[in-house]
Parts: C-alpha cells; sequence; structure tokens
C-alpha cells in the first residue's frame, strides 16, 4: 500500500469531519483488515479506477458517531441508524473521495469514482474490488470512531 494514496483519504477525512461536522478525530495506527466484516454499523463505499492503479476506499462509523455527525451538521439527529443516517455516510464518502481526488491530481494521480454504496447493521460486509491488502484506520473521536479502509491493486 502506498502511502501517497493513504494521507490524502486521511487529510481529507479530517478536514471534513472538522469543518463540515465540527469534530475532532484522531487517527489511530493503520492495521491490515484480514475479514470482509464492518468494523462499525454503517459503511459507504467507493469504487475507484486510474491509470496507475484501481481500487476502493469505504468509511465506516460506529451509529453513536455517525448520529453526533449529523447533529453536528445539521442540528439534530434521529435515534438510531436510518435512511438519513446513511445518506450522510454516502454523502460524506463522495466528500473525501473528491478532497483526496484533487490532493492525489496536484500529483499527478488522476481518479474516476463510482456512486458510493451504503451498506449499514452490524457486522455487515464490505467487498473491495481489487486484488491489494486491505489497510484499515481506525479514527477515534469523543462519540466513538471511524474507519477508513483502502484496497488498491499492487
Amino acid at each position: 500500500m502506498r502511502v501517497e494514496f493513504i494521507n490524502p483519504f486521511l487529510s481529507s477525512m479530517l478536514n471534513v469531519m472538522s469543518t463540515m461536522a465540527q469534530m475532532e478525530l484522531v487517527p489511530e495506527k493503520p492495521k491490515l483488515k484480514t475479514t470482509e466484516v464492518s468494523m462499525g454499523d454503517v459503511s459507504g463505499l467507493i469504487g475507484m479506477i486510474s491509470p496507475q492503479t484501481k481500487g476502493s476506499l469505504s468509511i465506516t462509523f460506529d451509529a453513536p458517531l455517525a448520529l453526533a455527525t449529523m447533529k453536528g451538521m445539521v442540528g439534530e439527529a434521529p435515534d438510531e441508524v436510518n435512511e438519513e443516517i446513511t445518506d450522510l455516510v454516502g454523502e460524506i464518502t463522495n466528500m473525501v473521495t473528491g478532497g483526496a481526488k484533487r490532493m492525489l491530481s496536484e500529483k499527478g494521480i488522476e481518479f474516476d469514482m463510482a456512486t458510493p454504496i451504503v451498506v449499514s447493521g452490524k457486522n455487515h460486509t464490505i467487498h473491495h474490488k481489487s486484488e491489494g491488502p486491505v489497510v484499515v484506520l481506525a479514527l477515534r473521536g469523543e462519540h466513538g470512531k471511524a474507519y477508513i479502509e483502502f484496497s488498491f491493486d499492487e
């Protein structure tokens, strides 16, 4: 996994969460993920392809963090994960990927992106569309964790 792919997504995620939801998240050390079972409750998954590589990214939220994110962004939130929350996670996935795409473009790496797919529920699975390993980066916040997963062809 090339770090020049990871850092723009991390930077974009931290930026989106701080500017849109007034929430600071603290990154933990990246780890290899060996299962397709999600680490949180609601996930946005987006495929990406470039002349250099293809891969996918997912952003998964613990339910309490997803609810707090919506409250931070719009001033109110439902009591549980529902369609509004899944829409929000899809939009955050789009914003994060768009921000990272701009940063990567400045380095000469161009990506085309698919529309995000959002999946929710305890122990849902995330199937990355690449041959490479899956790296997961946990982001700790006051209301729970978010997880960014990356997988790119080697």
